[in-house]
Parts: C-alpha cells; structure tokens; sequence
C-alpha cells in the first residue's frame, strides 16, 4: 500500500512522493519554537506530530532531513527582552534550553538542524533583495521594507494556494507591520522593520538602515538554506497556514529560488488545535498547561507523547487529565504484555513477526491513521497474552513478537519506562521478602507482605521466571 497524507496545498488525499524519488530523500521542514516563554501542550501536540511524521517517514524506508527552526526575534519576544531589561541571547537561551529538555521528555527525536533566525541575518537581507530587484517590495518612509501581494499577483502568481481567498472582499494592500495579524486582512507585510526606540539593542544594519526581519521572511531563509529552494515537507499547527505558510510561499517563490516549474514545498501537512477539558486553552480557565506542569501532578512524558498519538492530527483533540489516567493505564498494558516477553525470550533475538508490523503499516499509510493503529497494536497485545497464557509460546516466539513491537516503537516513539521506575525500590523489597517467608514456609509472614503490597497498589503474578509484582 502506498503512503498517503493530506496535503493542504491541493486539499486532498495524494500518495506521497518526494522530490528524488529514486534516493528516497525527503527534506522536511517544522516551524519551530518562538523562545519567549515555555511550550504549551498544545503546542506540544504540533511538535509531537513532526516527530511521529519523521519517525513513520523512517520507519518507511525514507531518508528524512529534519529542519525545526528556532525563532529567537519576533514582537512578543522583544517586548519580554525589555521588560526583563536584559539581553535577547540571554532571554531567550533560557526557554530553548527549556525546549529541548521538554523534547527529550516527550522522546522526540531532535531535528538534524535547528537554525536560529538571528543567525541567518544575511540569507534574509539576500531574499529580501531579490525581491526588491523583481519589484515584488518596497521600502516605506519609515525604512521598512513591504512584500507588495497586488505586485505578486500581477506577476502571474497565486495568493492563496493554501487557503481559498476571496481577494475582492479582503483588505488587499494594507499595510501590516506586526507578525501577527488579523486573518480577515490581506495585507502586504512586513519583510524589514526599521528600527524603533522600542527594540532597544535588538537590530541588525542592512541596505535600508537599522532594523531586524519580519517573522515570515525567517522561516523562507533557513528552510531554503538548509533544504534547498524545492523541499519535499512543511509542517505546522493549521494556525500557521494563513497568513504564516502563505506568506511563506509567496516570499519563496517571488524570489524564484526553486527549479523551473518547482514549488517552494511539495506537501504542506498541518496539525489541529487542541482543547483542554472541552473548552480552549486559558490561563483564566485555569486549563493552561505546560509540560512542567502535567509533570508536577505525577505524569510521566510517556503518558503525554500517548495521549497526543491518539487522536488523527487533522482532528481536534480534547486534552483531559482523565485522558491521561487513560493513556497510563493503555502503556501499562502494553509494558506488562512486553515484560512477559522479555521473560519468555530470555536474551533471544529474532526476526519480528510480520503480521502485526503490516496491519499497523497499513493504518499509518492511510494518512497516519493512530486510530487504526493503535487498534492493530492492542489486538496484539490481546492475542500475545492468550498465548502466554494458553503456554503456546516459547522463546523464540516470544523474541519475534518483542521484535515486532521494537519495530513498531520505533514510529509511535513510546519507548520503555526507565530503568528503575517501572517497580519501585521498596516493592521489590517487598516482594522479594515475601518469596524469602514462602521459602521459609513462613506463610502467615508471606500474606502480611502480599497484603502490604496491595495497599501500595501492587499485586503478586507468577510467570514462568517467578514471580513479579503488577501494579494495579
């Protein structure tokens, strides 16, 4: 079966084939972290999904480039530096730091290249004057410099090609000087802000005076920099597609950087917005969580990275803490299924079983299908603890079976609880005090301790190995 996904760009379902079809590169690019405060969960969902999107792309055989760019200048940010009255390196290494730590948390895998866009200065003054040289910008009386859409469209290209527009009841040729702005206006924007009292010491010379990039104009310089002017992969929450990725496209391919008859990107993927407890994220509701947050009320990142990988990325998701009791108890189904198989195999390595690998293949290239997924995933787990149970496995069957939830693992990144964690130093204590009282045939002694077990939310299981302790 073939590897198919919704591309925004044609607002379909298209089988996925990337630019060097016969080398099976693919260049993907995420929009990154803007580091002015620490990630939301939502945003966690969006970047998760980038790493799933990598992760499956291997996982088929592809060769994935791993672009996420690191937005390190834009209003809000500057606005933090000087209420802060600090440098902008020293604000925002703090939360990018913080980034890649939550990152590993969650057990995504780091991009290849995370450029910054204050360092790639000079790539965006040299798109930006390729711009100017075709006539597609122009430099305001202020100094700044305006990415001209009317000039952009009467050059034969299309504004709009991500989202429908309809440009005569839109506000065309507005002028927009914020990074942000109101998604009903079609506006020329901002490619070079002239300085200002307000930026303090965050600006950059260039051919139009003192200032420092527009927001969009970033992600074209690295992405093309780093990926070349065609790229197979553009990713980002559905919030980005207007005006972020549009403008984007239009900047891109104004400067006519890519191959003739190329696109600046190929398939544009975009995730969907999350909901906490039904309603939309607030920090007035009181449902605002970072992952600090969720890690402080005892939820491991495991059980987060699940939740996430649940729902379609095209579907809004609700986030409920209740979920996350859900998602706990679903890991520790399958950790308690894999555990057995570690017993039974006992250091023994085989090929995986082939079956289960192809039923979750096949839901994963239906436009990453986790639903169907994850099905195929539990009805293994199902039928492998039937079969331990019946005895109709032995250690080569039980190395197989590991084998293919190895593999499977290797796309859905769950992983495996840390060492140490998954039974507590005091519960092995305690069992093993009450295997020493059975020895002993000191049963009286043995029940105290199964009791004391249970009250701590353990119970006794006896496997092949001996026993072990389960958690409730």
């Amino acid at each position: 079966m073939a590897l198919k996904v919704f591309n925004t760009l044609s607002r379909s379902v298209q089988e996925f084939v990337p630019l060097d079809p016969p080398a099976r590169n693919v260049g993907m690019y995420c929009c990154g972290p803007t580091v002015y405060d620490y990630a939301h969960i939502g945003n966690w969902r969006t970047f998760i999904f980038g790493d799933l999107v990598r992760r499956y792309w291997e996982f088929r055989g592809f060769t994935v480039q791993h672009v996420m760019n690191i937005t390190d200048v834009d209003d809000k940010i500057i606005r933090r530096v000087r209420e802060a009255n600090t440098t902008l390196r020293e604000y925002t290494s703090k939360f990018e730091k913080a980034f890649f730590g939550d990152l590993q948390v969650l057990n995504c895998r780091r991009p290849h290249q995370t450029p910054r866009a204050t360092e790639h200065i000079p790539e965006i003054v040299a798109i930006i004057l390729r711009l100017m040289e075709r006539g597609l910008a122009y430099q305001s009386p202020d100094g700044s410099v305006f990415f001209s859409i009317e000039k952009y469209r009467t050059a034969g290209h299309q504004y709009g090609q991500l989202i429908r527009l309809n440009l005569d009841e839109l506000r065309v040729g507005d002028r927009v000087q914020a990074d942000e702005y109101a998604k009903e206006s079609v506006a020329d924007f901002a490619l070079w802000k002239a300085r200002t009292p307000e930026d303090g010491a965050v600006f950059w010379p260039s051919p139009w005076g003192e200032g420092r990039p527009g927001w969009h104009i970033e992600c074209s310089a690295m992405s093309m920099k780093l990926l070349g002017g065609s790229f197979d992969l553009h990713l980002g929450g559905e919030d980005l597609v207007f005006p972020h990725h549009e403008d984007e496209i239009a900047q891109s391919e104004g400067a006519c950087m890519q191959p003739a008859g190329g696109r600046f990107v190929k398939y544009w993927l975009h995730g969907a917005h999350l909901l906490v407890e039904g309603k939309k994220m607030s920090k007035s509701l009181g449902n605002f969580f970072t992952l600090r947050d969720l890690l402080e009320k005892g939820f491991s990142g495991r059980e987060i990275r699940f939740l996430l990988l649940t729902a379609h990325y095209r579907e809004t998701f609700n986030f409920t803490l209740e979920g996350l009791q859900g998602a706990r108890a679903s890991i520790a189904r399958i950790d308690e299924c894999i555990a057995k198989l570690r017993e039974l195999a006992a250091g023994t390595q085989a090929a995986p079983e082939p079956g289960v690998i192809a039923a979750f293949a096949e839901a994963m290239d239906d436009d990453l299908n986790v639903s169907g997924a994850w099905g195929a995933v539990f009805e293994w787990v199902r039928d492998t603890n039937r079969r331990i149970a019946e005895g109709g496995m032995d250690g080569a069957m039980a190395a197989a079976a590991l084998a293919s939830w190895e593999r499977i693992d290797t796309a859905m990144g769950v992983g495996a609880p840390a060492p140490g964690t998954d039974v507590p130093a005091e519960v092995q204590r305690l069992l093993q005090a009450r295997m020493d009282a059975r020895k002993a045939k000191d049963f009286k002694l043995a029940d105290q301790l199964r009791d004391e077990l249970k009250a701590q939310g353990w119970v006794i299981e006896d496997t092949p190995r001996g026993p072990r302790a389960k958690k409730l």
